[in-house]
């Protein structure tokens, strides 16, 4: 009971941790990953401002009017540095065709004015992140300035970042995993003690409660044996002080048993148990209640159910017998009738129909199940005519 407590304790204050350690980890990863993209952006941005402040902007030929870039004058310088940085440009005149690149091959990628910053995918699970900007000079639009940046500056860290969280996260829920059963252990040992203390409390408290009460009821029984005890009155007070201590000896015996199985101090003791002569104890002895309530007990011992012997053993003089602790399985039994003559109440109107019947039969065996040695079956089964088992 108490592991099973400890367990779910542990499992709970790991579960908690777990989600708490997951929902951090995620803010970290998203946080460093904006973080990252985001420098990369300031980073394309500033290349933009750069390069539109060294071009060589021109009239044509034809007007003063018309302006164009001077694209070899303009990117001669710029090409060296940019290829440091891992920054490719591209220029398209105002029509959107490429007139200058650093790359060596030109990209399969739409030219799209005016992206802020956009990730954009070449195959093969390569990636850019781009920065377009649309150039104009006194209202001319000159062309477009693409500058690109490989992915791997986001990818690598990330992946990096993702090992290192997981591995950390593992760690720790594993540490607190350890921790919690710790904790969960130290929690539960004073409920532990006390509770031993209550069971042993119970344990001494019933052996103590036999010895009184079991002098009590020999001094009764010897006042009842004495033949010149003739006053019907005290008689009958004895009586009822004999069946008085009677069930306070039950229920000391049943308190010192839910103690002995609570502590692991139960010894049962195996024997060969003849349950058709233990039955007939345990009617014997509720036959005066059921009686006096006026309710008919009986007990039927049948041999084989509905005559069907195909999968029964032959009857024999053992049938009846198992292997059990006599003690243990007459106080199961007895439990089983007295509630069902206790809250089975006889009717004025009808008397004779309050019954209780306790049926012992010797059952088949059924095929999916293997029997070492063909031993018999055996099922009790006890009917009333009450509300049933309280």
């Amino acid at each position: 009971m108490f592991q099973t407590t400890r367990r779910r304790l542990a499992l709970w204050y790991t579960t908690v941790t777990a989600v708490l350690l997951l929902l951090f980890a995620t803010g970290v990863y998203l946080y460093v990953r904006s973080t990252l993209i985001e420098r990369i952006d300031d980073t394309l941005k500033h290349v933009v401002e750069v390069v539109e402040r060294s071009l060589v902007i021109q009239s044509t030929e034809a007007s003063v009017i018309l302006y164009q870039v001077n694209v070899e004058a303009s990117f001669r310088d710029n090409s060296d540095t940019v290829e440091d940085d891992h920054i490719d440009l591209e220029w398209f005149d105002a029509d959107g065709k490429l007139l200058w690149s650093t790359l060596s091959e030109p990209l399969d990628i739409p030219l799209h004015p005016n992206h802020a910053g956009k990730t954009v995918e070449l195959g093969a699970n390569q990636f850019l992140r781009q920065v377009t900007e649309r150039v104009q000079f006194r209202r001319q639009v000159l062309g477009y300035l693409r500058v690109s940046h490989p992915w791997f500056e986001v990818t690598k860290p990330i992946r990096q970042l993702i090992f290192e969280l997981g591995l950390g996260t593992l760690a720790m829920i594993l540490s607190t995993a350890a921790i919690g059963w710790l904790l969960s252990g130290l929690a539960m040992k004073p409920v532990r003690d006390s509770y031993q203390y209550l069971k042993q409390f119970t344990a001494d408290a019933s052996h103590e409660l036999r010895n009184p009460i079991a002098m009590i009821q020999t001094n009764v029984q010897v006042a009842l044996a004495d033949p010149d005890l003739e006053l019907p009155l005290q008689r009958q007070q004895l009586k009822v002080v004999e069946r008085l201590t009677q069930r306070l000896g039950r229920l000391v015996n049943d308190l010192l048993f839910l103690a002995r199985s609570d502590s692991g101090m139960l010894q049962l003791e195996w024997q060969t148990v003849p349950l058709d002569a233990l039955l007939m104890e345990v009617i014997e002895e509720q036959q005066l209640v059921a009686a006096h309530k006026g309710i008919a007990l009986s007990l039927h011992i049948v041999g084989t159910p509905s005559g069907n012997t195909a999968n029964v053993p032959a009857l024999s003089e053992d049938v009846f017998t198992l292997q059990g602790d006599w003690n243990q399985l007459t106080r199961l039994f007895t439990n089983l009738v007295s509630n069902a003559v206790q809250y089975t109440t006889a009717s004025t109107d009808k008397p004779g129909e309050a019954s209780v019947q306790v049926k012992l039969q010797q059952m088949e065996h059924p095929s999916n199940i293997k029997v070492r040695n063909r031993q018999s079956l055996l099922q009790v089964q006890v009917q009333d005519t009450g509300i049933g088992i309280a």
